[in-house]
C-alpha cells in the first residue's frame, strides 16, 4: 500500500509543519490571535493561537505528494477550507458559537452533497442495517459532534494534539489492515503533521493550535472514520469510531449532561472537563496530559482488536471498555463524591503481586 509514498508523505508533513509553525507564530502575534489567561483557564501568560494552520498547510502539502484519485477528494478539502477559514475567525475575533456551527455546517453540507455519508451500521444476528433517509441527518450529528469533541478536549498544552494523533494512529493502522488506501493516505499525513506541531505546544507550549487546529483535526477525523471506520463490516462496527475517540467523545457526553442538569448553555465553556477536574485533583499539567495519552493508546488498541473480533471477543472489549471509562471518571473525582474504589483496589492488587514476586 504505497509504504515508501506515505513515508515520504509524512516527513513532508512534519517536517513542513515544524518549520511552518515558526513563522504562524509570529503571524499570530502580528494580528492579535491571543489567548489570554482567565478564571477558567489554566495557562497564566498570554500565548499565540493560530497553531492549527500550520497544521493545515503541512497535512495538505503531504496530502498534495500522494495526492490520490478519490472521488470525495475535492469537497475533503473544500470542506476543510471553511472549516479553517471559521477556525482563523474565532481564534482572531472570538465569533459566536453560532456563526462557528455553521461553518461546520457549510463543511459538512460538502461532504454530504459528495455522497460522502454514514450509509449503514452492522449488528451481530442481523447483519448490515440500511440507514436510508435518516443517514445523512446521523452523518451531520457526528461530523459536528466530532468536530466539537476535539475542541472541547483542547484545554492543556499538547492534549489534542496528541489525543488526535493517538487516534488517527488507530485508524491507520486499521486502514492498513482494510486496505483503504484513501485512509490510510489521510491519517498518515494527519499524524505527520500532528508530530511536528507538538514540538512548539507540549508542555509549556509556545503556541496553541486554538479553533483553526482543534477544529480542522476534528472535522478530518469524523472524514476518515466516515470513510474506513463505518465502512468496516465488522460486528459492532458503529461502535469502533466511538471506542477510537472514548476520552473526547466521553467528556463531552459528560459537558452536555453538565450544562443541562444546571440549566446553562451547552455551548458555554467551562473548566469542568476531564483535564481540568484532573488538575484539581492533584495531578500536575504534565501528567494529566500522560495519563490521558495512555488512555487514548489503551482505547486506540481495543478498538483495533474489537474491528476484528468475535461477538464474545467485543462483549470482553466492550466491559474493558466500560471499567477504563469508569477509572477516568474516578481519577477526575466526577463520580461518587470523589471515591475511587476501582482504581484503588487496582493500586492495591499491583503492589501485592509485585510483594508476592519478591518472596516467591
Amino acid at each position: 500500500m504505497y509504504t515508501t509514498d506515505m513515508l515520504i508523505a509524512f516527513f513532508i508533513a512534519m517536517g513542513s509543519t515544524f518549520l511552518l509553525t515558526y513563522p504562524v507564530r509570529r503571524f499570530a502575534y502580528r494580528i492579535k490571535a491571543m489567548d489570554v489567561p482567565n478564571h477558567r483557564k489554566i495557562h497564566t501568560k498570554i500565548t499565540p493561537r493560530l497553531g492549527g494552520l500550520a497544521i493545515f498547510i503541512g497535512s495538505m502539502l503531504g496530502l498534495l505528494y500522494l495526492w490520490p484519485e478519490h472521488e470525495h477528494l475535492p469537497e475533503i478539502i473544500m470542506g476543510s477550507i471553511v472549516i479553517v477559514i471559521t477556525g482563523i475567525l474565532d481564534d482572531k475575533y472570538t465569533i459566536r458559537p453560532i456563526i462557528k456551527l455553521s461553518g461546520q455546517l457549510i463543511a459538512a453540507s460538502f461532504l454530504i452533497s459528495s455522497g460522502l455519508i454514514i450509509e449503514r451500521i452492522t449488528l451481530p444476528f442481523i447483519g448490515v442495517i440500511e440507514l436510508g433517509f435518516i443517514s445523512v441527518l446521523i452523518t451531520l450529528l457526528w461530523i459536528v459532534g466530532i468536530t466539537n469533541a476535539i475542541n472541547l478536549i483542547d484545554g492543556l498544552d499538547g492534549l489534542a494534539t496528541g489525543v488526535t494523533t493517538i487516534a488517527l494512529t488507530s485508524i491507520f493502522i486499521m486502514s492498513l489492515i482494510d486496505s483503504q488506501t484513501i485512509v490510510a493516505f489521510l491519517s498518515i499525513v494527519l499524524i505527520g503533521a500532528n508530530l511536528g506541531f507538538l514540538y512548539h505546544n507540549f508542555y509549556p507550549a509556545k503556541i496553541y493550535m486554538g479553533d483553526t487546529g482543534s477544529n480542522y483535526l476534528g472535522f478530518m477525523i469524523a472524514v476518515v472514520s466516515i470513510q474506513g471506520l463505518f465502512k468496516n463490516v465488522a460486528l459492532f462496527s458503529f461502535i469502533i469510531p466511538v471506542i477510537v475517540l472514548a476520552v473526547p467523545i466521553f467528556d463531552t457526553f459528560l459537558a452536555i449532561i453538565r450544562r443541562i442538569r444546571n440549566k446553562e448553555s451547552i455551548a458555554m465553556a467551562d473548566n469542568k472537563h476531564i483535564h481540568y477536574r484532573m488538575i484539581q485533583s492533584g495531578y500536575s499539567h504534565k501528567a494529566t496530559v500522560l495519563i490521558l495519552y495512555g488512555f487514548s493508546a489503551l482505547f486506540g488498541v481495543l478498538a483495533i482488536i474489537f474491528s476484528t473480533a468475535s461477538i464474545t471477543t467485543s462483549l470482553i472489549v466492550t466491559v474493558f471498555v466500560l471499567i477504563l471509562l469508569h477509572i477516568i471518571a474516578e481519577i477526575s473525582g466526577l463520580v461518587m463524591d470523589g471515591k475511587r474504589p476501582v482504581l484503588d483496589a487496582i493500586l492495591r492488587w499491583i503492589p501485592m503481586k509485585r510483594k508476592h514476586k519478591n518472596k516467591s
